[in-house]
This record gives structure tokens, sequence and C-alpha cells, in this order.
């Protein structure tokens, strides 16, 4: 029976991308959390022996690790066969748009809306990049419930990693209609928890 332990924590939306990949594809794993909020010295020394950037998430399958969470989402479409959309190179498409795009735009303005002071010009360069990647979102899922598609694939789970803390940002996600129908959708799924309820180690 394979194995496999998931490294990660409840406010990383790249650990959530993974954790409910794993949970969409009914797969069984343990979950362990790393203090990201610690000094990265101090944290735990089995996630310490296996991070290859000192970055979570990590997901260790029959004590194989694999780091960056766009990467697992890749391995576990093509190991198992599923969530890829029908099509792997479209769905790596939108991972690797994720990742240049709002994966950096959401993640970081909700980071100096919540708990960092960021200077002006950058929240105002941040929040014009995100309304352009909500913009992108919603002109996509105004032609089909799933960013492949009519199912459910990584895509989805990569581009939705950040969106469940999007309260968090001062925006009004109703702004886009489509993406809030699609988080919806999305919710509705068996298997599907919100970060918070997910992503505690007594959780899985």
């Amino acid at each position: 029976m394979t194995s496999r332990v998931l490294y990660g924590h409840y406010e990383s939306g790249h650990s959530y991308k993974v954790a409910l990949a794993l949970n969409l594809l009914g797969l069984p794993y343990e979950y362990r959390e790393v203090a990201v909020f610690s000094p990265r010295e101090e944290r735990r020394e089995d996630w310490q022996a296996v991070t290859r950037y000192g970055e979570i998430p990590v997901l260790v399958t029959d004590g194989k690790p694999l780091s960056q969470s766009d990467a697992i989402l890749l391995s576990l479409a093509r190991t198992t066969g599923r969530l890829d959309g029908g099509d792997i190179d479209q769905a790596a498409q939108w991972l690797f748009w994720e990742a240049n795009r709002i994966g950096i735009s959401l993640p970081n303005y909700r980071l100096y809306r919540r708990w960092e002071a960021g200077d002006p010009g950058l929240l105002a360069w941040l929040r014009a990049r995100l309304e352009a990647d909500m913009g992108r979102l919603e002109q996509e899922l105004h032609e089909r419930p799933f960013l492949m598609g009519e199912e459910v694939s990584i895509a989805d789970c990569a581009c939705a990693g950040y969106a469940w803390f999007f309260d968090q940002t001062g925006l009004d996600i109703g702004a886009w209609p489509h993406v809030k129908a699609w988080l919806g959708r999305l919710a509705a799924l068996p298997g599907w928890k919100h970060p918070y309820e997910l992503l505690r180690e007594e959780a899985v």
C-alpha cells in the first residue's frame, strides 16, 4: 500500500492545493503541520530532512519527497490518470499561469493587508494585478463550469488555492460572479473542505 505524508500549514494556499487534490482523488495520507511562523531552523526535523527548498508543501510518497505544489499536482494527475482535464499539457498551462499570475498577486496582497504594512505603491500594483487575474478567471469561467471544461482538474485546484482566503483581502469576490459560482461548485464536491478545516494536524 502506498504511503503518503504531506507537510504543510493551514495558512498556505500552496499546501491547500495539494491537500484538496489528494482529497478529491480519495488518496489516503498523513498530514504533518510545519510551524512556518517559527525560525526555519526551529521547525520540525522530519520536514527539514525532506524539504529541498526549505518550503511547504512537501509530499513524501513511499519515502520519496516532492516539493513545489504545482509539480506535486502534475505528478498526482500523471500517476493516477485523473484530474488532468483530459489533456495534461493544457492543464499544465494553467498551473504555470497560476504560478506567474494569481499565485503571486492574491497571496501577497492578502499578506500585506493582513499581516504586514505594505508600501502603498506596492499594494496598488498588487491590487491591479489581482483584479486583472480575477478578470481572466471570470472570462474563462463564463464559458464553462471548471477551467478545463465539465470536470474538475488540477487546474482548478491550483488556481483556487488561495481563493478561500479572499475575504482577507478586503475585496468583494461578488465583483466576479462567475468566479464566485465556480468556488461554490468546488465547495460542493465530495472531499472538499476549507483550508482551516483540512490543514490541521488532527484533521487527517
